[in-house]
């Protein structure tokens, strides 16, 4: 049982079997054999042939053992980032029908990455600004403005003390601007 180790010390050898006593997923499993047959010298193309794995991964966990990483095998997350919930969801929806500023912000209105920045940090899941706006599209939601409230706002910005009213016609001509239509001669 006792090959000759290349990498591994005994008690990282150790611990690496132990763990495949355990129910992992196939994904560690892989990582910790790649290491395990490293250690015993295989090379990547009998690791990549015995495991059916990739030149990539199975390089990758071989230089992990080769610099005395091997306990880094559970480290990096597997798979695609967490996706979006129902959870998520209903809580985009609900954001994006209030005002920002009823959550602390100075702003009047949402972004896609102001939305993205605040989920993550609430909810743990980041997502871009991109799809963000997807999903707000998919609701029948949007940041943008819409014309009836760009309408509105505008109204209301006006300012209240300048009117203008239609200008009534003077019952008499003002002559003092008239023109001299005097003749010239050629």
């Amino acid at each position: 049982m006792d090959k000759q180790s290349l990498y591994l010390t005994v008690f990282q050898r150790k611990l690496l079997l132990k763990s495949l006593e355990t129910d992992l997923r196939p994904e560690y499993r892989r990582r910790i054999e790649i290491i395990l047959l490293a250690d015993e010298g295989q090379s990547q193309t009998q690791i990549c042939e015995r495991l059916g794995c990739s030149q990539e991964t199975a390089r990758h966990w071989i230089t992990m053992a080769q610099t005395g990483q091997a306990h880094h095998w559970s480290d990096r997350p597997l798979g695609r980032p967490k996706a979006v919930n129902e959870q998520y969801l209903a809580r985009l929806q609900e954001l994006a029908s209030h005002s920002p500023r009823e959550y602390g912000y100075s702003f009047e209105r949402w972004t896609g990455q102001w939305l993205s920045k605040h989920l993550a940090k609430e909810l743990g899941i980041k997502v871009s600004s991109c799809h963000i706006n997807r999903l707000l599209k998919e609701m029948g939601l949007s940041t943008r403005q819409t014309r009836k409230t760009a309408e509105k706002e505008t109204d209301n910005t006006k300012n209240p003390r300048i009117t203008i009213n239609n200008l009534l016609p003077n019952a008499e001509p003002d002559f003092r601007w008239s023109f001299n239509f005097a003749k010239t001669s050629n």
